[in-house]
């Protein structure tokens, strides 16, 4: 083919056709820019085809120059599984990240407390994503890189996924931001089932905070799971921590004091199970 008539077929090729195309190899997601290099079509037509498909729920619009696409199947829900699209959409957005906190705990088998959101780790702020079919929600740990983390395969291909007993840290990190001890405690009750003691322990040693540590280890010890905190007690001893509220959320810092642990208990949790 010579290469006027390649140029012919290229200008002659829709965006529907072209959104095809890329479904076909498995691909579910695509930037303005890269449509602009593969469809040369003058930008008012482009903007025209990108708002039509949109509105007929064919793609999905999450950033600004960063759409997914929408196959039949899932037309009724508005959108693929997010962790189909978590990584090509941080790539988009230039910031390094996990799948962590309640969202990672679901891969480990924790999912009493499910949220509707995928929940993603990154080292500064990033808006959330809220719509009728995807809802991300952004949590800013400025220490990330110290986090231990695992691949995970998914349809289009491997994630980042906090491992089991850094996730056990990062739901008490995050637990202000999906709600009280008692929900912390009803997914580390499910999620102690699978953690190693040696791998915590390791865990441990990279957190900088102690009062997660603290906080973690009083939890663990509350449900049962004395077989976890021999070796974290002695990390968390051997740098002589202050007394730290079991709960920081609530405004009532008095309670019993936790020799061991160096805890204000300042709420009794509840696991729902």
């Amino acid at each position: 083919m010579c290469y006027s008539q390649h140029a012919m077929k290229k200008r002659a090729r829709s965006l529907n056709s072209w959104v095809n195309e890329i479904q076909r190899v498995g691909r579910y997601t695509f930037t303005r820019e890269e449509a602009i290099r593969e469809l040369s079509l003058h930008t008012n037509t482009l903007e025209k085809s990108l708002q039509r498909a949109t509105s007929q729920g064919r793609i999905l619009r999450l950033r600004r120059g960063f759409y997914v696409i929408v196959p039949l199947e899932y037309a009724v829900v508005g959108a693929v599984p997010t962790e189909w699209f978590i990584d090509d959409l941080m790539k988009f957005i230039g910031k390094s990240y996990y799948v962590g906190c309640l969202s990672a705990a679901a891969w480990y088998g924790a999912s009493h407390q499910r949220v509707q959101e995928m929940q993603v780790v990154v080292p500064e702020h990033v808006r959330g994503i809220e719509s009728r079919a995807v809802r991300i929600r952004f949590l800013r740990f400025a220490g990330m890189s110290e986090a231990l983390t695992t691949s995970r395969r998914t349809h289009t291909g491997d994630i980042p996924v906090s491992t089991a007993e850094w996730t056990a840290i990062d739901l008490i990190r995050f637990q202000k931001h999906y709600g009280s001890m008692d929900a912390a405690a009803t997914v580390l009750i499910e999620l102690a089932e699978g953690l190693n003691a040696d791998d915590l322990t390791a865990a441990a040693g990279r957190e900088r905070t102690n009062a997660y540590l603290q906080r973690l280890g009083w939890l663990l010890e509350f449900l049962g799971q004395d077989r976890l905190t021999r070796s974290l007690h002695s990390i968390v001893i051997n740098r002589n921590p202050s007394y730290t509220p079991l709960n920081a959320s609530l405004s009532n810092r008095s309670g019993r004091r936790d020799l061991r642990w160096r805890i204000l208990v300042n709420e009794e949790p509840e696991a729902d199970l």
